[in-house]
This record gives C-alpha cells, sequence and structure tokens, in this order.
C-alpha cells in the first residue's frame, strides 16, 4: 500500500532528523498525542484526508492545536508533510514512527489479556519477568476479556503463552471426545 510506504519514508526521515537533533524521545511523545488525539477525535483524521480543504487551514489547524503541545521539531515536520500534500498519511507517519522508535530504542511489545484487570503487584511481576527473559525493555499492553472466565493470555513477538481457563476447558473437552471416540471404536468390535 502506498500510505505504509509513504509513511515508512517520512517516519525514518523524522527518526533520523529526531536523533540528529537529541529530541528522539520527545518526538516520539508528540506521534503518541497525535495518534491518540486522532483516534479520539475522527473528525480530526477526516480532515486531514479531505482533499478539498486546503492544506495551509489543515496546518492552522494542527498549529492550533498542537502547537503548544508538542515540540518544534514536530510542528516544523507538519509543515513539511502538508506544504507536500502527504497529510492525509500523517497518522500513519506517526504509528510507524513509534514503531521505528521501539525498534530503536530495542523496546519489545507484550500484550496480556485477562478476564480482570491486573492489580499493581501482578503487572510488576510480569513486567519484571518478561523484562528480565528477553533482556529487553518492554511495553506492555493490557486488555481485559471476561470470556477468559479466569488465567490470562500473554503474547510477545510471535508467541503465545494461554494459561487461561478457557483454553484448560476447551483442551479437557477436546480431551474427553476423544477417549469417547476410542471407547465406542474399541466396544464396538
Amino acid at each position: 500500500m502506498i500510505e505504509t510506504k509513504v509513511a515508512k519514508r517520512y517516519a525514518k526521515s523524522l527518526i533520523d532528523l529526531s536523533k540528529e537533533n537529541g529530541s528522539i524521545d520527545a518526538v516520539n511523545n508528540d506521534m503518541k498525542l497525535f495518534v491518540a488525539i486522532c483516534d479520539q477525535n475522527r473528525d480530526l483524521g477526516l480532515l486531514l484526508a479531505n482533499p478539498i480543504i486546503h492544506d495551509y487551514k489543515k496546518l492552522a489547524i494542527l498549529t492550533s492545536v498542537f502547537g503548544s503541545r508538542v515540540s518544534k521539531l514536530t510542528i516544523s515536520f507538519f509543515e513539511i508533510v502538508t506544504r507536500k500534500g502527504r497529510e492525509k498519511y500523517l497518522i500513519h507517519i506517526a504509528k510507524q514512527f513509534t514503531e521505528q522508535y521501539k525498534e530503536f530504542k530495542g523496546i519489545q511489545t507484550a500484550e496480556i489479556t485477562s478476564a480482570i484487570g491486573l492489580d499493581d503487584k501482578l503487572r510488576a511481576s510480569v513486567y519484571k519477568s518478561l523484562q528480565d527473559s528477553t533482556r529487553s525493555e518492554i511495553e506492555l499492553i493490557e486488555k481485559v476479556d471476561k470470556k477468559l472466565i479466569g488465567g490470562f493470555v500473554l503474547r510477545l513477538g510471535d508467541k503465545q503463552y494461554d494459561a487461561s481457563i478457557v483454553s484448560d476447558l476447551r483442551k479437557l473437552v477436546h480431551r474427553h471426545s476423544r477417549r469417547i471416540r476410542l471407547f465406542r471404536k474399541t466396544n464396538i468390535r
């Protein structure tokens, strides 16, 4: 997709520029803020993607919304992107920047899903265990899924550890259905 290619290129340029300026952490926070606000306010994303609205108006809106909340480098970046007519890709660029930032910093993302939210002690324990086993910084994303009944599902990269009660019940049903089939086959003879 074209937005992926454009996003990767612009995000790489912004990463390089922010590394040179020593403001990579600040720019990462700016990109996270931009994504969060766009997620909360769908109209902003629609405005940026609208080809009828002139780029100078889009830049004025970006500046008024983010001007005092983000670094000067980020505002300058917004100016460049809107001048080039690429503002419709800004959300993709911001997300790609965050991914490239994590790669640069060696941060791995782990996702833990549980039936109820984790308390502080358990969260710290999970975080410490993951950090010790991977020997890298961890970004822990928590999700709640009441369908799990109890336990948790942990994903790190392409690996998954399922310690949920639902998973245990499925295994139990599968095991018993195999035994019933074997029992029926042996009794038929």
